[in-house]
């Protein structure tokens, strides 16, 4: 049986604001690197088959898109070991550590093209108009 909703709201309030990590994250500049290592992070993204449900360059499937990135590092780390909608990957299976290596690569993935800059796209929209 899945937990209450109000639980799990709660958990995804106080994880976005940091609130439920353990250690407070330090802020994050746009365009900063992630902290982690992103080659290691590739390495358990392929390990764990990440890729299985949110593709080679995290731009969904059957999982959740996960590029762009809009959860900070401590939010991703308490969503991935308390997940709502995957399999738990708790501290036992990925430490901390690891998980900020995966949000590195995460983070280090490019974001999708604009529709309007891609050229089939607009080619077979063009010839429906």
């Amino acid at each position: 049986m899945g937990k209450p909703f109000w639980l799990a709201l709660a958990v995804a309030v106080l994880s976005s604001t940091g609130t439920y990590a353990q250690a407070p994250a330090a802020p994050q500049q746009p365009g900063a690197p992630a902290a982690g290592n992103p080659q290691q992070g590739k390495d358990l993204f392929v390990k764990y088959s990440c890729y299985a449900c949110h593709g080679y360059d995290g731009h969904g499937g059957a999982g959740a898109r996960l590029v762009p990135m809009r959860m900070s590092l401590a939010g991703f780390t308490a969503y991935v070991h308390n997940p709502r909608q995957m399999p738990p990957y708790t501290a036992k299976v990925l430490s901390d550590a690891q998980l900020a290596d995966l949000f590195a690569h995460v983070k280090s993935l490019p974001a999708s093209p604009a529709a309007r800059n891609i050229q089939l796209l607009n080619r077979i929209i063009g010839e429906k108009e």
